[in-house]
């Protein structure tokens, strides 16, 4: 088969000239046309090219899209210099913050001990009870009043209002809010108990699947601090703010040493939890020293008890006891009364939460005259044999003054002034101690700065009054006469009491102490600091007073024989001053005082009684607290196992004959 050929291409020809277009009729004839030239063959134009894009050149974009690079990528670097470099120790503290949990250990507070190591005051296991917010949200409990539910519950375990525990439960966007501190194991079991009845009910309901009630009710372990005696000894003792501080008496005075110091621990957490195998690092909490009173529980006792029901009975405002160890300067026991309970504050009269025996000031009365005589006496300007003439009324700078009862001239001795507590005779004694009047004055001043009268009595107690004594050349007209027999100077119930400790010690004043020693949480005993000691007059001034004080009790013409103590021989002076009612600012009403020591001849103990405001009965010093005096001075001389002397008494004489 002859093979076929291929197509041939179709060439196209010459064009063709236009023809002329015809005029149309009637149309104005145009001019004839021109002659066509000649005709000659035209070149033929070239083929057109087609047109060529030209593009830019990348060069710039390149170095813009580098400069862009590099400026990230240097940003970058700042960035993680910074973060590494720079704030690394800040964000690694971050981390941990988020990686690790860390709770403080609550150290446990040392007990506060009575001088036989019976406890006044000790802290048990207790719980703060804890909540859950979210988990009683209507999401979460699928109940719309959860929260009023839950505190109908446990407002009468916890002691609160339903309406106050509700709105604590209802705490917006909150995983924790606290309802009540330090409750007791029992009221935690009883919380437990309820959780564990209302879970079973939840089981029961809705196929398994209910929500406990109670699910968002959680503890935290703590400790409580509570008070075995109730009000004994409280206004010593003091208490406790709901943060577990000292916020009164020797829990305030000696909180550092009570508190211990707090541990911490820090362990791994996820979600909350401690990741068992993460191990936990931390500080074990120090236990706080155990501080033991030089009060005896017992006494103690006994003078609470004493003055509490002779408060009530003279309707009184207020009472106080001290009983002190002569020898030592130990505060045996120091009542008040009305007092408190520190276990129940919420129950608690203001006005009773302090320590009325250190801090009320006050004017002591005829207590106070002792101190007088032993200025007498020491300067060599009586003795207890001496005349004085005692007038029923003795004018004095811008006063009349007169002794407690209406007499006739009263011809007695010195020791006769002291027995019959007479003002008129006091001041006559005491105008012997120097040439001017001034003088006296400036004499007695020092001897009763040398008992201790307008100085700290040196317990360092919180709140504790140093009382009042002007300098001598402060005092007033009447001042100078009135201060001898104890008005126009003030003092606090241990300041009375030292006065006579200080007698009974021979004339040497010993610091009042109220702390024995502390026992550390290695159990080692430290003993407290020797008190200071301080010569204030002769062992022959302070023997020749306990004698003096003696016909106070011993004799028939004393005012002080309600506190005789058959089998002892009893020192003590009585007490009835003007009050200044520290309200109006005037005087009002009166302080009944007695204090004296036993045995007289061989001392051994002090016992000091005041009663503020006495207003039913009497308000005599020797006829209501003379017998508190016996009272707690029998129970304390029994209780110490102090024997009778066996000696007869001195039997000073209380008249002289008049002179002629």
């Amino acid at each position: 088969m002859p093979p076929k050929e291929p197509p041939r291409r179709r060439v196209p020809g010459p064009a063709r000239p236009a023809r002329p277009r015809p005029a149309s009729a009637g149309a104005r004839p145009s001019r004839p046309a021109p002659r066509p030239a000649a005709k000659r063959t035209a070149p033929r134009p070239p083929a057109r090219q087609p047109r060529t894009i030209r593009l830019g050149s990348p060069r710039p974009r390149l170095r813009l899209i580098s400069l862009g690079l590099t400026l990230v990528m240097l940003a970058f670097v700042v960035r993680l210099l910074q973060v590494q470099a720079v704030d690394a120790s800040a964000y690694a503290a971050k981390a941990d913050r988020y990686r690790f949990q860390e709770y403080t250990l609550s150290a446990e507070r040392g007990e506060i001990t009575d001088r036989n190591g019976i406890a006044l005051a000790a802290s048990v296991d207790a719980y703060d009870i804890t909540a859950d917010p979210k988990l009683f949200t209507p999401e979460e409990s699928k109940v719309p009043d959860a929260p009023e539910q839950a505190a109908a519950l446990l407002a009468p375990l916890l002691g609160k209002e339903p309406a106050e525990l509700a709105k604590k439960l209802r705490t917006p966007k909150s995983r924790y809010t606290l309802l009540a501190r330090k409750q007791t194991p029992q009221v935690w079991n009883q919380i437990k108990d309820l959780r564990r009845v209302y879970g079973q009910k939840a089981q029961r309901s809705a196929g398994g699947n209910g929500v406990n009630l109670l699910g968002g009710i959680l503890s935290e372990p703590s400790t409580k601090r509570v008070y075995p005696n109730g009000e004994l000894a409280a206004g010593i003792l003091g208490y406790v703010n709901a943060e577990g501080k000292g916020a009164g008496g020797v829990e305030s005075m000696l909180d550092p040493e009570l508190a211990g110091k707090d541990g911490k621990i820090r362990f791994t957490q996820s979600g909350g939890r401690q990741v068992p195998t993460a191990g936990s690092q931390g500080t074990p909490a120090v236990p706080g020293s155990d501080i033991e009173l030089t009060i005896d529980r017992d006494i103690q006792w006994a003078a609470q008890q004493a003055i509490t029901e002779q408060v009530r009975k003279s309707k009184a405002d207020r009472g106080y006891v001290i009983v002190q160890d002569t020898r030592t300067g130990e505060v045996l026991a120091m009542a008040n009364a009305p007092g408190f309970d520190p276990n129940d504050l919420s129950a608690a009269n203001a006005a009773s939460m302090g320590n009325a025996a250190l801090q009320d000031a006050y004017e002591p009365g005829s207590t106070s005259k002792v101190m007088s005589m032993a200025a007498v006496l020491e300067e060599g300007k009586a003795t207890p044999d001496t005349h004085v003439t005692v007038p029923n009324r003795l004018h004095r700078g811008d006063r009349l003054f007169k002794d407690d009862v209406d007499h006739k001239t009263w011809y007695l001795t010195l020791n006769g002034v002291l027995a019959k507590s007479s003002n008129i005779g006091t001041i006559l004694a005491t105008g012997r101690l120097g040439a001017t009047q001034a003088e006296s004055n400036r004499v007695l001043h020092g001897y009763l700065r040398k008992f201790g009268i307008g100085s700290p009595s040196g317990l360092n107690y919180p709140g504790e009054t140093s009382g009042i004594l002007a300098k001598p050349q402060d005092w007033s007209t009447s001042q100078q006469y009135t201060i001898p027999f104890g008005q126009g100077l003030s003092v606090n119930a241990l300041q009375a009491a030292s006065v006579y400790s200080t007698i009974a010690n021979g004339g040497v004043r010993v610091e009042p102490t109220l702390v024995r020693g502390t026992k550390g949480p290695d159990g080692r005993f430290a003993p407290a600091p020797t008190p200071k000691e301080t010569r204030v007059v002769s062992e022959k001034t302070a023997g020749t007073l306990a004698k003096m004080l003696e016909s106070v009790v011993d004799d028939r013409e004393g005012t002080g024989t309600r506190a005789a103590i058959p089998g002892y021989r009893v020192a003590g002076k009585t007490g009835t001053a003007n009050r200044v009612d520290p309200e109006l600012g005037r005087y009002k009403g009166y302080t009944a005082s007695f204090a004296g020591f036993a045995p007289a001849d061989e001392p051994r103990i002090t016992v000091y009684c005041a009663i503020q405001n006495p207003t039913k009965g009497s308000y005599f010093g020797g006829q209501i607290c003379g017998p508190i005096y016996k009272k707690v001075m029998e129970f304390a001389l029994k209780t110490l196992h102090v024997a009778p002397t066996g000696s007869a008494p001195a039997r000073l004489p209380v008249f002289s004959e008049p002179t002629p």
